[in-house]
């Protein structure tokens, strides 16, 4: 789980505008930070496969979002891409 104050810190760095909380960019951005907090958690513990399992869970969501903002503004698309280092 990811603190608050870290939470509020990716909002920060990739809202849109100044009240932007839902926007798929920050949806992106919450969903890679605890994916790669979790991440660090199963090389440590690795068989724990509940956790395991909501990890697959994110990334899928992440991925669907990813394509959504893909099919809706590339440009946008590119730009998170880009900016939170994700393959694809």
């Amino acid at each position: 789980m990811i603190r608050k104050d870290e939470k509020t810190s990716v909002i920060e760095a990739n809202r849109t505008h100044e009240t932007d909380t839902g926007s798929p960019e920050v949806q992106i951005a919450i969903l890679s930070a605890r994916i790669s907090e979790l991440t660090g958690h199963l090389k440590v513990h690795s068989h724990d496969n509940h956790s395991r399992q909501g990890l697959f869970k994110m990334i899928g969501k992440r991925r669907k979002m990813l394509d959504y903002l893909a099919k809706k503004d590339i440009e946008r698309y590119r730009a998170i891409i880009a900016k939170l280092g994700i393959r694809k």
